[in-house]
């Protein structure tokens, strides 16, 4: 859904931002403290971007049919917004899993319906089921969107590698269903690593492709291994069926010059050591308050890799502005010396975040000295 088309709204930024990407790497890389406060987020759900570019007529000069519209709304959002990249990655991957849909109720609602994969089962339960699954032919990946960032993308900013990208716990859950894949993991382990070696192979040519584009700046690896008490499975299956990807991919980026960041919700203090020496992460994302913050985090492994985002989703939905702005500050006062720290949300941009408490968030670090 989207707003209306109506006269363009007052900026809502208070103080002016411009690109540079190559300052967010020395933030990434912790190289000192930054000069000002550089964003960061995983997602920005769709129906925030298209409200965000009619509210501020963002794209009233191209009509929606132009070939290139959406990679340009997503330039023109992101630079509007103060971030120094865009996030993108590969036209396709090419792995169905099978989805549930239910209303969707947020102010911006979906069209469609909010959609989500059935944790009793998915496509692959038996031997048979793997064999007969439309597994993508990596081959076939097509990069057209990434050649055309290449050439178009302004200076100052940069591709972060990712969107769809490197899923190996998530897709093990979302193509075995997650109760069948805990039910796996004591009787068809075999079956599992199969699974896990096809994922590893296909995001192996993912990764491969990405990094040939030299707009291509930093790796970003999504893959939700947590919730709010532990580990999704256990610590050592992890180590066995899901971090070899990760550390394939981290090695892969760092072989390339790239930093690897990793977004994982949950509590992964079982596998910390695991990230930091063994994958060897550059940066971790996805903070929620019930777990641990990202002062707290910021405080234990700053010196080890870079803490990203933070400011925790529920509190943002559920707060007024000025707790918000107050938040933001209390953050950056205590994340910003040193470098290693991006102002963002603890999670995503969805679409039931109040808009306003959003662009609060993003003044108040356009302010923070």
């Amino acid at each position: 859904m989207t707003e209306p088309m109506t006269p363009a709204a007052e900026n809502p930024f208070s103080v002016a931002v411009t690109p540079d990407w190559q300052g967010f790497l020395r933030c990434l890389r912790r190289e000192g403290t930054p000069e000002r406060v550089f964003f960061i987020e995983l997602l920005i759900d769709e129906e925030v971007k298209a409200t965000l570019a009619s509210r501020y007529g963002l794209m009233a000069d191209l009509p929606p049919e132009d070939k290139h519209y959406r990679l340009q709304r997503e330039i023109r959002v992101q630079r509007f917004l103060g971030y120094d990249y865009v996030r993108w990655g590969v036209d396709d991957v090419g792995i169905r899993i099978d989805r549930l849909t239910a209303a969707d109720t947020a102010e911006l609602a979906r069209v469609g319906g909010r959609a989500f994969v059935d944790e009793h089962r998915g496509p692959i339960t038996t031997w048979d089921e793997f064999h007969d699954y439309p597994w993508p032919d990596p081959e076939q990946i097509t990069v057209r969107q990434l050649e055309w960032l290449e050439a178009n993308l302004p200076e100052d900013m940069c591709v972060i590698g990712s969107c769809g990208f490197a899923h190996f716990a998530e897709y093990l859950t979302w193509l075995m269903g997650y109760e069948t894949l805990c039910y796996a993991l004591y009787d068809r382990r075999d079956l599992v690593a199969a699974i896990s070696q096809r994922l590893l192979e296909l995001y192996q040519v993912v990764i491969r492709l990405m990094l040939q584009f030299d707009r291509v700046r930093v790796i970003w690896g999504s893959d939700d291994m947590g919730f709010r008490t532990g580990t999704l499975i256990g610590p050592d299956d992890l180590r066995q069926f899901v971090l070899p990807g990760h550390r394939a991919m981290a090695s892969a980026s760092h072989a390339a010059g790239r930093p690897y960041l990793l977004h994982s919700c949950g509590k992964l203090d079982a596998i910390m050591e695991d990230l930091l020496e063994d994958v060897r992460i550059d940066g971790l994302h996805s903070f929620e308050d019930t777990i641990k913050s990202v002062e707290q985090t910021k405080a234990r492994y700053g010196r080890r890799m870079a803490v990203l985002g933070g400011i925790d989703v529920d509190f943002l939905c559920r707060s007024d502005e000025q707790a918000v702005r107050r938040r933001t500050r209390q953050t950056l006062e205590r994340c910003h010396s040193g470098g290693g720290y991006c102002l963002g949300t603890g999670n995503s941009v969805a679409n039931y975040v109040p808009l306003n408490n959003y662009l609060a968030m993003l003044d108040e670090g356009r302010r923070f000295r």
